[in-house]
Formats: C-alpha cells, sequence, structure tokens
C-alpha cells in the first residue's frame, strides 16, 4: 500500500513509522496518490493567529469574540476541550472557561495571513475556490507532470510550508469529490490528513448521520427525523422520487449524497457574491436595544471584512428568524456602495425598525452584496445627512489607530449592549 511521510515527505510502502525520519506521521491508503480533490481547513485560524502574535498565550485558552454579551467567533482546541464552540453566547463560554484569554477579532490581520495562504495555494493549482479567510477547495488534477510529485505530496507540502513560514496549522482532507474532501478534512483536526477513497465511499458513508453533510442545521435535522432519516443507511432506503416529493430540490441532493455522488466542479473563478454575518442566540431575544448592540457588531464584522479585501457593496439585507423558525428578510439598495460600518448599520437598522414584528428572535444577521472593487473614491454620503462626512473621517481614523494599536483601542459604546 502506498504511503508517505507527512513530515520529511518521502514515499514509503505501507510502514507504521518513516524509514527515513523516524516520524510516526505516516499517511498509507490505496488510492494515496491517485485522488484529486482536496480541502484545507486552517485549524482554529483566528485563534492561531492570535497565539502566533503573542507567544504567551500558547497554553491558555483563547476565545476570539465580543463582550459579555457577545458570542464567540471561534476558539483554540484549549477553550474547546472546555465544551467551548463557535456561535456560542459569551457568559455561556465564560461559565465553561472562566480563565479564558478574550479577544477581539482582528479582521485585516486574518485577511492578510489568508492571502498568504492563498498564494500558497495558487502554486500548487490555478483551481482554488475559496469558502472563507480559512478554508478552500482545491482541484489538482493533472497537475502532477507540473510539480513532479502527485497531489498529496503537494497538499503535504503546503501545510508543512504553513506551518514553517507562517506559523500556523491546517488539516487536508483528500477525496474523489467535494463533498468528500470537505467531510474528510474534519475527521483528524487538528494537523490531520484524511482522506476518503472512492472504494471506501459507501462503507464510510453507511452509518454516518445526516448531520454530516455541509448545510444540514437543527432544522433540516429535524425534518429529516420526523421522516425517520437519521443516517446515511436510512437515506438509501428511500427512492429519489420519494425525497424529492418530500424534501424538494434539498432530496434530490441528499439522494446523491447519500451514494457519495457530488457533481459539482471546483470553481476558482466565481466571484465573491456577498459578505454576511449572523448568529443564533442561546436564548430567543426581543429586547430592541440587546439586538441593537449584536447588529452594530454585526455591521462592524461585516465591513471590517469589506475593507481587508477592498470591495464595496451597494445592498444591505438583513435577516430574522423567528422563535418559530419563520424567517424574515428585507433588503435596501443604496445610492453608491459602501464598505463602511456606519452606512451599513444605520440601514440596516432601518430596515429593523421597518420590521412589523415585535420578536422574539432567535437569529439576527445583516450582510452586503452586490459587491464591487472598491476605487479611489470616498462615498459621497446622502445630501440630507450633513454629518455623514464626518462620520466616515471619524471611522476611517477609528481603522487606522486599530490597525496601529490593535482592535481594542477604540470601542464603540453601543457595541457593549
Amino acid at each position: 500500500m502506498p504511503a508517505l511521510c507527512r513530515d520529511c515527505l518521502t514515499e514509503l510502502e505501507s510502514v507504521s513509522r518513516c524509514t527515513a525520519c523516524g516520524s510516526p506521521r505516516v499517511l498509507a491508503h490505496p488510492e494515496l496518490f491517485s485522488l484529486s480533490i482536496a480541502h484545507m481547513d486552517c485549524d482554529a485560524f483566528y485563534a492561531s493567529v492570535e497565539k502566533r502574535d503573542d507567544p504567551s498565550l500558547a497554553d491558555k485558552p483563547v476565545i476570539i469574540g465580543g463582550g459579555k454579551r457577545g458570542v464567540v467567533s471561534t476558539a483554540c482546541y484549549v477553550a474547546r476541550i472546555r465544551g467551548v464552540r463557535s456561535a456560542m453566547p459569551m457568559f455561556k463560554a465564560l461559565e465553561l472557561c472562566p480563565d479564558a484569554v478574550i479577544i477581539k477579532p482582528r479582521m485585516s490581520v486574518y485577511a492578510e495571513v489568508s492571502k498568504q495562504i492563498r498564494a500558497m495555494m495558487d502554486e500548487l493549482t490555478p483551481i482554488v475556490e475559496p469558502l472563507s479567510l480559512d478554508e478552500a477547495f482545491m482541484d489538482l488534477a493533472g497537475t502532477e507532470r507540473l510539480h513532479g510529485a502527485p497531489p498529496a505530496i503537494m497538499l503535504a507540502r503546503l501545510v508543512r510550508r504553513m506551518q514553517s513560514e507562517l506559523g500556523l496549522t491546517g488539516s487536508i482532507g483528500l477525496s474523489h469529490n467535494k463533498f468528500l474532501a470537505k467531510v474528510a478534512s474534519d475527521l483528524d483536526k487538528p494537523r490531520g490528513f484524511s482522506i476518503i477513497g472512492k472504494a471506501e465511499t459507501a462503507d464510510f458513508l453507511r452509518d454516518q448521520p445526516v448531520s454530516l453533510i455541509w448545510g444540514v442545521g437543527a432544522v433540516s435535522r429535524e425534518a429529516l427525523e420526523k421522516a425517520g432519516i437519521r443516517t446515511f443507511s436510512d437515506l438509501l432506503r428511500w427512492d429519489r422520487e420519494e425525497l424529492s416529493a418530500r424534501f424538494g430540490s434539498m432530496g434530490d441532493r441528499l439522494w446523491h449524497l447519500a451514494r457519495g455522488q457530488d457533481a459539482r466542479r471546483v470553481s476558482g473563478s466565481d466571484p465573491m457574491k456577498s459578505i454576511s454575518n449572523e448568529t443564533t442566540f442561546f436564548e430567543d431575544i426581543a429586547d430592541p436595544d440587546l439586538l441593537d448592540g449584536y447588529l452594530w457588531r454585526m455591521a462592524a464584522k461585516v465591513a471590517d471584512r469589506a475593507k481587508a479585501k477592498g470591495i464595496t457593496g451597494r445592498v444591505v439585507t438583513l435577516k430574522l428568524k423567528r422563535s418559530d423558525h419563520r424567517i424574515i428578510t428585507r433588503r435596501q439598495s443604496l445610492r453608491e456602495p459602501t464598505q463602511l460600518a456606519d452606512t451599513l448599520y444605520r440601514r440596516a437598522r432601518a430596515l429593523f425598525d421597518n420590521v412589523q414584528d415585535p420578536g422574539p428572535f432567535r437569529l439576527l444577521g445583516c450582510g452586503l452584496s452586490d459587491l464591487s472593487k472598491a476605487d479611489e473614491t470616498e462615498e459621497s454620503g446622502d445630501l440630507l445627512d450633513p454629518q455623514f462626512g464626518q462620520r466616515s473621517e471619524a471611522e476611517r481614523a477609528t481603522d487606522a489607530i486599530r490597525e496601529r494599536f490593535g482592535s481594542d483601542a477604540i470601542v464603540k459604546g453601543r457595541s457593549l449592549r
């Protein structure tokens, strides 16, 4: 069976320890050198960047997120062992991990590091499909002639280079389609490299829960359970027509995924369509002031990402989910595109004020779409809003101060709600 040492990249026969360097990190699989669809996911990306930049945090539980009324953006593995999870309310996270170090996100820093990782991936293949700042699909079919090595070796070289040059780690999933590559990348984190081959696909999936499918959340899982579907084996008992009749387009997708089939291609050419941020609350919220604080923090995160990527958006979106799971969506087109948190927040807040529903709400989100590259022209604002210029200048000045002295250098009062 072909094998590879993930530390020295020596090709081996199936062994438990590398005969060249003695490392136990040997990857062996019958299809090791024949698969080419990969998913790379950085390990606790935001927290790992913070620990890299501040070595005193190395062994401490680190949570990236807002204040006591905020939510967890991500957490390092030390905190995850204690039960901390993304989107968890901060007060709950602190109950589980009271000694955690809380750090506000530095989106511009994370975006810059993401660009460095993307450049490394681009050297492997022109077909890279980013999903977020810290994960992407890659199609390495046909690259062996270019690199003189099969995709598995080049992927192992990628994560080794990330660690040596950037001080960050990532986990690789390698398979024959996108669905299985993403599943594989979650099997052995952190610093994992997992493979799901064609020959083992059916056996691997048979007893897995349907929650393994990306996009099947609590609501979808509840609907599937009502139909008696909890595992992939349950899905296999349904005809394609029956699934489609019961669940619509999702049913047809489930029929294919139950058989390990995913015809989607890795696409490196699709432009980013939107930037958004949303959170599901630990408890339903109706308090307008508390919701306002969440809305501001989300607008600031979306704006930070837009600025980091050098893009603007013309359409503001507000998303609410009631306690009965009914979704309310409102959109407004701006006269000119923006990347300012102030503009995004004010428009989203106006949309919220026009929603004729007192709540309570279980989810809140806002976003920016109809994106384009930011040009040299500053947003001019509304003639009926004479204070816009001052607020815009203040935000740009605040960005500069935060960039130089850290995200906590200036904090708006409404972000503390």
